[in-house]
């Protein structure tokens, strides 16, 4: 996965493509498989808090207003079981960079596919939980090659200017996923059959299905090609992509910006993951640890709470229909993300990551404060809480949801593009495990439980604070620049004077031939 998730030069068609719309198109399907990881974490949520899946994996307990059926599991089964695929999700995507580069970036999605079918066909045919958690390992492990894979292929193939916005068609993916489970999970919750949880299950072999057979459409990433030595093929994909002919001069400039770019990764040598880590003059350490912490704090601001376990929690709080608040939210996570790919792309990456933490914060602390202060029978109340909540979710929809994943593809150096995406991509789903496992223990009552409730939105309101100071201090301003240019920006500016150089490399439209000469210009300034 050597030059990582985006092509140099910053994509393909740096230089304006030939169609617009063909190139966005063509790339975007690609971001279907978001649907594979919204859908999952989505799904969990209601399958649980269902009557015949309680029956055969839980037991029995008093009936009340947190088990409306009577029935219940553990602590320790209801976190294992919404964790686990987080699990292999984290082997899954360090699995990534190595798969891209020996079968490509397109044929490594067949792969996360079968793999992926394979974990859901155990989930769904199975009658013991430990049948049902090791399927979702699997599952979760084809989650996780597709969580590195496809924004991998999205930005290598996508314009530099809309690079941000086809990203972010992921993270929308992801949304219309989760909504889509919650919809399903709606409509078949009151089934006295295995088929209450077997049919939301299993509908997830329909979005593997529709994302392989588009993916048969789509050209491999003409930045694999020129890795793998194929020039003639990589003209081919790139002529595609641009809806132009190889010969094209603009195709002809895009295959020779590619190639000086691997020819420099080239004479770097061959890099493992401790280069990752080393102190350099273009901040590689940093920029490495900007990436693991920008993912990690993406899942400690605290919303797979509510998309792991929002059924669950409104149901202990008094809601009336739990499963259809999850639809709610669903919906606005759906919607709320089409403003962040607008956003992303015109008031840039730093200031919506700042304005979004803080945003989250505000409301966090709000819906902890109106959690504690009403009774489970205030209908008003209720209505107040979840109406903040889709304010908090709102927030996070438009702004850390989808530009989290915009950041990582941009801020790495050619050399070690791959390996610090996927320790990025991995650290997400190492916290989206650790959270989603410690989760119940929080706010479950009970014997060895801290029995948190509602109360534990003052901890997420917490961490969306140390989020907003994260962003200040550690994400540099790169919007409408080239890989290239990004590289320049930490070479030669800090992270809080990112947005005038940003403004300064883009008057003088600096390009991957100027490189050294722009650097050495701006030295020898420095020293007059």
């Amino acid at each position: 996965m050597a030059g990582g998730p985006m092509a140099a030069g910053g994509g393909v068609g740096a230089n304006a493509p030939k169609s617009k719309l063909s190139a966005i198109l063509m790339v975007s399907f690609a971001a279907f498989a978001g649907i594979l990881y919204g859908y999952d974490t989505g799904t969990i949520s209601g399958v649980t808090a269902m009557q015949d899946w309680l029956a055969l994996f839980g037991h029995q307990v008093p009936v009340s207003t947190d088990h409306p059926y009577g029935l219940a599991i553990s602590s320790s089964r209801q976190s294992l079981v919404t964790s686990i695929l987080s699990a292999g999700t984290f082997c899954g995507s360090l699995t990534g960079a190595p798969v891209a580069d020996w079968v490509g970036r397109q044929r490594g999605v067949f792969v996360a596919i079968v793999i992926f079918c394979f974990g859901v066909a155990m989930q769904t045919g199975c009658h013991t939980f430990a049948l049902f958690v090791v399927g979702r390992v699997i599952a979760g492990f084809g989650v996780g090659l597709v969580s590195t894979l496809i924004p991998m292929y999205l930005s290598e193939c996508s314009p530099k200017w809309i690079r941000g916005a086809v990203v972010t068609g992921y993270q929308w993916a992801i949304t219309i996923g989760i909504l889509l489970a919650n919809v399903i999970n709606n409509a078949t919750q009151h089934r006295q059959d295995h088929s209450a949880w077997r049919i939301p299950t299993a509908v997830q072999l329909i979005w593997a299905f529709i994302l392989a057979v588009g993916m048969l459409f789509l050209p491999e990433s003409p930045r694999f090609w020129i890795k793998a030595g194929r020039e003639d093929k990589a003209a081919k994909s790139l002529a595609r992509l641009t809806n132009s002919d190889v010969s094209d001069p603009e195709v002809q400039l895009e295959l020779e910006d590619i190639k000086a770019a691997l020819k420099e990764e080239q004479e770097l040598g061959e890099t493992g993951y401790l280069d990752c880590f080393k102190r350099t003059p273009n901040k590689i350490l940093f920029r490495t640890l900007t990436g693991i912490g920008l993912q990690a704090w993406q899942q400690l601001t605290g919303v797979n709470f509510i998309f792991y376990y929002g059924t669950s929690f409104f149901q202990s709080a008094g809601i009336n229909n739990p499963f259809l608040a999850s639809v709610a939210t669903g919906i606005v996570n759906v919607f709320m993300t089409i403003p962040g790919m607008y956003g992303v792309e015109h008031y840039g990456r730093r200031n919506l990551l700042i304005w979004g933490a803080a945003w989250m914060c505000f409301c966090e602390f709000l819906v902890g404060i109106v959690g504690v202060t009403i009774s489970v029978d205030n209908t008003a109340g209720h209505k107040a809480l979840i109406a903040l909540i889709c304010l908090y979710i709102a927030g996070f929809a438009s702004t850390w949801g989808p530009i989290a994943w915009v950041v990582i593809g941009e801020i790495f150096p050619l050399a070690i593009r791959a390996k610090a995406m996927s320790l990025s991509v991995a650290s997400n789903w190492l916290w989206n495990f650790a959270l989603s496992f410690a989760t119940p223990y929080l706010v479950n009552p009970g014997p060895g439980n801290a029995n948190l409730g509602v109360k534990v939105f003052f901890l997420w309101g917490s961490t969306c604070f140390c989020c907003t100071v994260f962003a200040f201090f550690c994400i540099p301003e790169t919007k409408g620049l080239s890989l290239e240019q990004v590289d320049l920006l930490y070479l030669n500016s800090s992270v809080l004077g990112s947005s005038k150089y940003r403004e300064e490399l883009l008057a003088q439209d600096v390009h991957i031939a100027d490189v050294a000469k722009h650097t050495d210009d701006r030295a020898s300034e420095e020293k007059v």
